[in-house]
């Protein structure tokens, strides 16, 4: 039996999108090849308000998120954490000899912009990592207002993991003057697992050149090196399939139009947000509670794998808390491609099971 998938990752995936991965293969060193990265690239621009140049990386989102810490920080890195996702960050830097600090908040609770100017005003730091939206515990940092603050240092890099709510909230990259953005096929994008993408800005593009050990696989002056040289080639075998899907489906969100999609998923996090806090509590700060996944605080003690189990039973999956938040939390994802009557579905099993 299908389980109908409401965790953060991978999420519900369309048929129409599991058709295009079906589709035939073509050469990846043809006109063909070239033409379809070009085309998502140029798709995904627009995604992301942003000029800057993408990249393609066969790898989950984790691949990119290293390589670009790798390849942005010269000196130092600053590492902003909320959860586990941003403690990965620090983890990254420290496996690949990456002088780094990591700057961790208590679960749930945000990066403050004051505290990024006093960590960046010592000097000591050229890039910095921040995670945009934190599936462990629910909560997405304004990077807006970090942003404005990370723009007083110019010779910083800013790295950010948007690989929970890229498509499914707005991130204005040049807006707000991100130089890597994060993220990948199998959250908002509603496809499959397998694939990440990155904007890449000419910051960035610089800070690498001055960096001598990038790494091979996920060397991210090499992904755009080749992308100019061979009019948007791949380095090395991609995955056609999910390219294929991709494709489709970037026409699909665009189509249905970026502010109606993220008016949707605020929509879903709405009616889920308010069920949280008449039944249990939300867990992160309300303020800065996702868009696209809610960490619901087990104030009734329940027994959430038994609640899974009979969730399972009915066809429908939802996720524990993450780490040491297991049986203290439980995760709702509201993403991609569900929409209000999957959600209204959901919420009603729940509170027949628990007899609410």
């Amino acid at each position: 039996m299908h389980k109908k998938l409401f965790i953060p990752g991978p999420i519900e995936t369309r048929k129409e999108v599991l058709e295009k991965m079906a589709t035939p293969m073509i050469g990846h060193r043809t006109k063909e090849a070239s033409a379809l990265q070009r085309g998502i690239s140029d798709k995904l621009r627009k995604l992301f308000y942003t000029k800057n140049e993408i990249l393609l990386s066969t790898s989950s989102g984790s691949g990119l998120m290293e390589g670009a810490i790798r390849c942005a920080t010269k000196k130092r890195a600053a590492v902003f954490s909320v959860g586990s996702f941003g403690k990965r960050w620090y983890e990254m830097a420290v496996a690949n000899n990456v002088p780094a600090d990591i700057f961790a908040e208590e679960d749930g609770f945000h990066t403050d912009p004051k505290k990024v100017d006093e960590v960046l005003s010592t000097g000591k730091y050229d890039c910095v990592t921040v995670t945009h939206n934190e599936t462990s515990s629910g909560l997405t940092n304004r990077c807006d207002e970090i942003g404005e603050v990370i723009k007083k240092y110019p010779d910083v890099v800013w790295c950010v993991d948007a690989v929970s709510s890229a498509g499914g909230m707005k991130i204005e990259v040049d807006k707000w003057g991100i130089d890597v953005c994060v993220t990948s096929t199998q959250k908002c994008l509603g496809l499959p697992p397998g694939l990440a993408v990155c904007t890449f800005s000419d910051k960035a593009l610089q800070r690498a050149k001055q960096i001598e050990n990038r790494g091979f696989y996920l060397d991210l002056l090499k992904l755009y090196n080749v992308i100019q040289k061979k009019d948007y080639q791949y380095p090395s075998t991609p995955s056609l399939p999910h390219m294929f899907a991709l494709d489709y489906q970037l026409d699909c969100i665009l189509e249905e139009g970026l502010e109606n999609r993220f008016a949707r998923h605020k929509e879903m996090a709405d009616y889920v947000r308010a069920w949280a806090k008449e039944y249990f509590a939300l867990f992160p700060e309300e303020d800065y509670a996702s868009d696209t996944l809610t960490c619901v605080k087990n104030t009734r003690d329940i027994d959430v794998a038994a609640l899974r189990k009979a969730l399972n039973e009915r066809g429908l999956e939802i996720s524990n808390g993450y780490g040491d938040l297991k049986g203290k939390t439980f995760r709702i994802a509201h993403m991609a491609d569900l929409n209000m009557s999957d959600i209204k579905d959901l919420l009603e099993q729940i509170n027949d099971i628990l007899k609410f």
